[in-house]
């Protein structure tokens, strides 16, 4: 009997949201976004107000459809990857990651997507910024090393995004002694390079940490050893601040992630 409701509320979801993109904005260059530097990249994690499970499962259904149609009016501007955050953090319910090449473009989606039916529901729980660079340590790296780097990572169902803060001493070192320690740091992590996808935005003026580092895995296990080898460097010492929040959560499509907050 549950699978045949469940059924029902696919169906309807996926009715109305094939209503919403019958008429699809051109998007944005998702690739270029997400590959080159000086790309904005904000986290913005929600959570769903104690309301949004007492209502109808037509009115969740509405609501959840009026966000998709804001991801899409914003699409051709922006790169929009979304998350459940549910079940694995504490924080929130699911969680937005965006790129853009202009930060109040972001700015303008997350605004109307809390004045949306939707957005009256949730309540931002935590928002990073960042924003994409060429490497600064790599192009001293040995050869091998940057040739090691080359070789892709693997994606995966899990995501990790965790906000880093560096102590002064750590922005006072030389160039030099900065960038052995980094090549340390790299070294560790290189096992852990095949099974462990990361991606690094630099926040320092445009949030209250100076690091935002995103990962995503297969393996759960790889990810606790990499972090384990990484508190044994010498670069680890200069962290003030790691985590608070750190989420971890699921990669789902938009349509997959409605058909879930539907149920």
């Amino acid at each position: 009997m549950m699978d045949g409701w469940r059924g029902v509320v696919t169906a309807c979801v996926l009715f109305a949201l094939g209503c919403v993109t019958a008429m699809p904005a051109i998007a944005a260059d998702r690739d270029k976004l997400l590959n080159e530097p000086g790309v904005y990249g904000t986290f913005a994690a929600f959570r769903f107000d104690a309301d949004w499970g007492k209502l109808d499962q037509a009115t969740r259904i509405a609501h959840l459809t009026s966000f998709k149609g804001v991801v899409e009016q914003h699409r051709e501007k922006l790169a929009i990857d979304t998350y459940l955050l549910r079940g694995l953090s504490d924080h929130a319910d699911f969680l937005l990651r965006v790129h853009a090449t202009e930060l109040k473009d972001t700015q303008q989606f997350l605004v109307d997507l809390q004045n949306s039916p939707f957005g009256k529901h949730v309540t931002s729980v935590v928002v990073f910024n960042g924003l994409t660079k060429k490497a600064n340590y790599v192009p001293g790296f040995s050869e091998q090393l940057k040739s090691d780097l080359k070789a892709p990572s693997e994606s995966g169902p899990y995501a990790i995004v965790i906000p880093i803060r560096k102590d002064t001493e750590w922005w006072l070192l030389p160039q030099e002694k900065r960038a052995a320690m980094m090549q340390e740091h790299t070294e560790a992590a290189l096992p852990y390079h095949k099974t462990v996808k990361r991606k690094l935005y630099h926040a320092t003026g445009l949030d209250d940490f100076d690091f935002i580092t995103y990962f995503e895995t297969a393996k759960p296990e790889d990810f606790h050893s990499l972090v384990l080898a990484l508190n044994k460097v010498k670069e680890a010492r200069h962290n003030r601040r790691v985590g608070n929040p750190t989420l971890v959560g699921t990669v789902w499509s938009l349509d997959q992630l409605i058909e879930v907050l539907a149920q």
